[in-house]
């Protein structure tokens, strides 16, 4: 299946498939300044690191690339709480649910190699509405077949970070790049962002909040699709030799 594209005079994409409108990612500078806002960066990545980055990138990306910063520097867990969508008048922030403690256990799979640069862009990101109830099985062999590579983690929450409209009570999506991997093959859960109804052990001051959990890799659900991109792009700002992934 492909997904069905219709650009509008403003600026943003229209998935016709689920009858969403999701605005582009700004430019990768702009999506910088956003991750500078956080007042996560620290250490091994500083501002100026990320700026030379983003100079390098923007010369080799195409517009619409997604910004990405290494689970190194900014781990998923952490960076989730500064994904925010309003709810009900207020401010609602991004958490992990209780029952995934071992989230820092998912790694990249071989289907989404992962450049060991501290920061790269991710080409052609989408939300995977053309599949929206499809497991993550069937999920993984279409994107395979269509030279796609699905988002981890990480790449998951940067997006909505980025872009909160990403998150639609009615179309959320999976990150099937990340699996935790067992002695033998994989753990059956599968990360994946949506927003939270306030039930059960999230309690009632999180309904409406972003939430990154998970679902079973042979499961379906009809308001969760998949994310991927075309290719991830490193930095080489800082190194002669940086390959392109």
């Amino acid at each position: 299946m492909s997904e069905t594209i219709d650009e509008k005079s403003d600026g943003t994409v229209s998935q016709l498939q689920s009858g969403m409108v999701v605005p582009q990612l700004p430019p990768l500078a702009t999506q910088a300044e956003r991750l500078i806002a956080t007042g996560l960066l620290d250490g091994e990545l500083t501002t100026d690191v990320l700026h030379q980055a983003v100079t390098d990138l923007q010369e080799r990306v195409a517009p619409g690339a997604l910004l990405v910063v290494s689970e190194r520097v900014l781990p998923a867990r952490t960076l989730v709480q500064h994904v925010s969508r309003t709810s009900g008048g207020q401010d609602r922030e991004g958490f992990v649910v209780v029952d995934m403690d071992d989230l820092e256990q998912f790694a990249p799979t071989a289907e989404a190699p992962v450049p060991s640069t501290l920061v790269y862009a991710l080409e052609d990101p989408r939300r995977g509405d053309d599949m929206l109830n499809w497991s993550p099985a069937e999920a993984q062999d279409e994107l395979s077949k269509g030279g796609r590579t699905p988002f981890t983690v990480v790449e998951g929450v940067h997006l909505a970070l980025q872009l909160p409209a990403a998150l639609d009570r009615n179309a959320c999506y999976m990150m099937i790049g990340s699996r935790r991997r067992k002695v033998k093959g994989f753990d059956s859960r599968t990360p994946a962002l949506w927003i939270s109804n306030g039930t059960g052990r999230d309690g009632r001051d999180r309904k409406g909040s972003p939430k990154l959990g998970w679902c079973w890799w042979n499961n379906r659900h009809t308001w969760l699709g998949f994310a991927s991109g075309a290719r991830r792009v490193a930095d080489v700002s800082g190194s002669p030799n940086g390959s392109t992934v």
